[in-house]
């Protein structure tokens, strides 16, 4: 039974950090690319950090880029997601996305909220 269990949400003034994490079960980690995509209340889920499956290549969405970093310990199975110097606009629900070599192969966490506000 594949799952992707996301955790580490929560509420942050702005300008906080937070850490989330993504443990992932039923599947070889090791060999799925791993993304974080979030989405905000009215708007579409959009990708937010990137990284291949040895975690030698990362990318990221302009919005967060040199405040969010993404890293993975495929050892424990689990991809992660620093995020600093947090703005409001960075509210939204963050889903952990596994992405494998076959077409189809992908599979998705459930999600957990991040709220930034004062």
């Amino acid at each position: 039974q594949v799952q992707l269990v996301e955790s580490g949400g929560g509420l942050v003034q702005p300008g906080g950090s937070l850490r989330l994490y993504c443990a992932a079960s039923g599947f070889t980690f090791s060999t799925y690319v791993m993304m974080w995509y979030r989405q905000a209340p009215g708007k579409e889920r959009e990708l937010v950090a990137g990284i291949r499956s040895t975690g030698g290549s990362t990318r990221y969405a302009d919005s967060v880029k040199g405040r969010f970093t993404i890293s993975r310990d495929n050892a424990k199975n689990t991809v992660y997601l620093q995020m600093n110097l947090l703005k409001p606009e960075d509210t939204a629900v963050y889903y952990c996305n596994a992405v494998g070599r076959e077409a189809g192969d992908y599979y998705w966490g459930q999600g957990t909220q991040v709220t930034v506000s004062s």
